[in-house]
């Protein structure tokens, strides 16, 4: 079964400022409160120039949303959307604004003001792989995002929003948490530090590993993750050589689409995602290098159960016949990025709080290759040292 998204359009190729106007006045928005990445606001003119384009329609904006998405955080950006009055929520960043963007939808529509009432809507993952997804009522403001990274989570149903307390990521999940639209503009990336970018790329390359790994994979699923693959090994070192090249900014940002289209039918990630939520939340390593530093392990772990998939992966990034996790290793190094846990910044000693955290990821259990208990995630987390 392939159940399409909620998503109404991907603009791509068009001026991102241009784009918002069009679709706002497409939407009949009024109110347009804008969440965006700070450093862009601060140090570029890419946010003035929407406000610009979108005239009385501007309703406000929050530039304060760290990495992962705290509640904290959250709560002050829909506080200010909330004052204004925001029929349209636009997001402009990386996946951290993103998500944020898809959490205030849901504080608006739930008014959630406070950390605790946040729990009442958050996926629970079990140890076994047990658990709940709430339901709840769809949010009536919707979303529009413009990425300014490749991690591509403005194509998910879900948002991940870390407690500040716990420093545990949890997932929401809805099917209108989606954005309505997707602008991709190549232009304003170029603002985007090198390595966010080319470690976000990696985790696109991540999506479509994985994807094309996965035991729920498709035939629609295994087309897009092979073109995505071909296009991130040639487009992210022509971005690292030439980071003005749009046109390879571009089909990074394309690739970064289809490397997660397969997951309208079902494909499921598996133990790379999973333990990179982890890191991510719980130890703060950025979204990018999680996947660097865990894919070339996690396929090493799952080779005996997917050696044939794996191949499919090495060829379609120009190496048939060699080792997929070899391959994946090399390219990481090539592009100047971390392939260790040490290199982010995790020790030894957090291992059995990060195994014991990623049994509670829903990805983990859907991994290839059976993982069951803590000591199986610990088998790849000391691979990865």
């Amino acid at each position: 079964m392939f159940v399409f998204s909620a998503i109404e359009r991907i603009v791509y190729g068009q001026p991102a400022a241009h784009a918002l106007r069009a679709e706002a006045e497409r939407l009949g928005a009024q109110r347009v409160f804008l969440v965006v990445s700070g450093t862009m606001n601060r140090t570029t003119d890419e946010i003035a120039k929407v406000r610009d384009e979108l005239g009385r329609r501007y309703a406000g904006l929050f530039d304060r949303i760290p990495s992962h998405t705290p509640r904290d955080a959250v709560l002050g950006a829909a506080r200010e959307a909330r004052a204004a009055g925001a029929d349209l929520i636009v997001t402009f960043g990386g996946g951290s604004v993103t998500d944020a963007g898809k959490m205030v939808q849901l504080c608006l529509q739930h008014d959630i003001t406070d950390v605790d009432s946040f729990d009442a809507f958050r996926v629970v993952v079990n140890p076994d792989g047990t658990g709940t997804i709430p339901d709840f009522d769809a949010p009536m403001v919707r979303q529009i995002a413009i990425p300014t990274t490749l991690s591509a989570g403005e194509f998910h149903a879900e948002a991940g929003c870390t407690d500040n307390r716990s420093k545990v990521k949890h997932a929401y999940r809805h099917r209108l948490l989606v954005p309505r639209v997707i602008i991709f503009d190549p232009a304003p990336t170029v603002h985007t530090p090198l390595w966010v970018w080319l470690s976000t790329g990696l985790r696109a390359v991540d999506h479509a590993t994985e994807g094309l790994c996965s035991q729920f994979s498709n035939p629609a699923s295994d087309a897009s993750s092979l073109h995505a693959l071909r296009l991130l090994s040639h487009a992210l070192p022509r971005v690292k050589r030439n980071p003005d090249d749009l046109e390879a900014r571009l089909d990074c940002q394309l690739a970064a689409w289809l490397s997660v289209a397969g997951r309208q039918g079902g494909v499921k990630m598996g133990a790379s995602h999973a333990i990179g939520h982890v890191l991510g939340g719980t130890c703060g390593v950025p979204h990018g290098y999680t996947s660097c530093v865990m894919l070339p392990h996690v396929l090493r772990y799952n080779r005996p159960a997917n050696a044939d998939r794996q191949r499919l992966v090495a060829e379609a990034m120009g190496h048939p016949g060699e080792d997929a996790a070899d391959v994946i290793a090399a390219f990481v190094a090539d592009l100047g990025l971390p392939g260790r846990l040490a290199e982010v910044g995790v020790e030894r000693e957090q291992f059995a709080v990060i195994a014991a955290n990623t049994m509670r990821e829903s990805l983990l259990h859907v991994n290839p290759r059976k993982i069951s208990r803590p000591e199986e995630v610990l088998e790849i987390l000391d691979a990865a040292a």
